[in-house]
């Protein structure tokens, strides 16, 4: 019979992790609780009390010599490790009953897949090279690129392989095509001359070409006035939108991870490829 005590609380950083989700993905439950272990500092046993089960099972499962395979034990762990409803979404679990509370101003049962909101891109700025540094594949959809990637200094150009002995890594990035009515429309909006925006694109394309001997980079030109700025690191994406009086940057960067159920990334990758996809190639 289970006890009465408190579920075990991760920090909510802990469950947004890539591997962890990888292993919510998987439903492997041992990986699962090995990170339980590293981020909350659970022992077997206070695993074992919440989740409804022996030590002994416990220890067997963390060992792979057991697997998880009911229905209702995922349930009673989900239940024991207070999981949000993203990452119940993950295990294929319906939202939980009780709402967590915290800092975000929307429902995540209603919206799993926005799993944090910074305000602005700068506040999210070490999150976003934590993902980069690990990614396989890397989007940048942008309009001149150069505080993104195209600088020494910018966000993503450190998290980048600097030799051809660095990991294989796929970069794709859009840039507003510096000779399309759009890019003239784009600059009027932001209060900056049309020639020194455009500048700034053919710069950051430059830039982008000399990165072309240490991973597999391309560079496309788009034409349409840009809305949304995106950088998608493998199923992660951040997510901020441009508008008159205001450059992508400056807006609230939400962190937007795949689930199983929902929309948000699937549209957002989506828009990226039907963007490159009416583009014209330029690295």
């Amino acid at each position: 019979m289970r006890t009465a005590l408190e579920p075990i609380e991760l920090p909510d950083w802990a469950w947004e992790r890539a591997e962890v989700r990888q292993a919510l993905r998987k439903r492997d439950m041992g990986a699962v609780f090995r990170y339980v272990q590293q981020y909350a500092g659970a022992s077997q046993a206070r695993i074992a009390t919440t989740a409804g089960m022996t030590q002994a099972r416990v220890n067997e499962i963390i060992n792979g010599r057991r697997e998880v395979s009911k229905l209702d034990v995922y349930e009673r762990i989900a239940d024991g490790l207070h999981m949000p409803d993203d990452a119940r979404h993950l295990l294929g679990l319906a939202a939980g009953r009780e709402k967590r509370s915290g800092g975000a101003a929307f429902d995540l049962a209603t919206f799993p897949e926005v799993v944090r909101v910074y305000a602005t891109q700068n506040s999210a700025a070490q999150e976003i090279q934590q993902q980069a540094r690990e990614a396989q594949e890397l989007d940048v959809l942008a309009v001149r690129g150069l505080g993104l990637i195209g600088l020494n200094d910018s966000l993503l150009r450190a998290c980048l392989p600097r030799d051809q002995g660095g990991k294989g890594l796929r970069v794709r990035v859009a840039l507003l095509d510096p000779d399309s009515p759009a890019l003239t429309r784009r600059a009027a909006e932001i209060g900056e001359s049309a020639e020194s925006l455009a500048g700034g694109v053919r710069l950051a394309e430059s830039r982008l070409r000399e990165l072309a001997d240490t991973c597999d980079i391309a560079v496309w030109r788009y034409r349409m006035l840009p809305t949304w700025r995106i950088i998608r690191t493998d199923s992660t994406l951040f997510v901020g939108a441009f508008d008159a009086g205001w450059e992508g940057h400056e807006s609230a960067t939400y962190k937007v991870m795949e689930t199983p159920h929902g929309p948000l990334f699937r549209g957002f990758r989506r828009m990226f490829e039907a963007v490159i996809d009416s583009a014209r190639r330029t690295v």
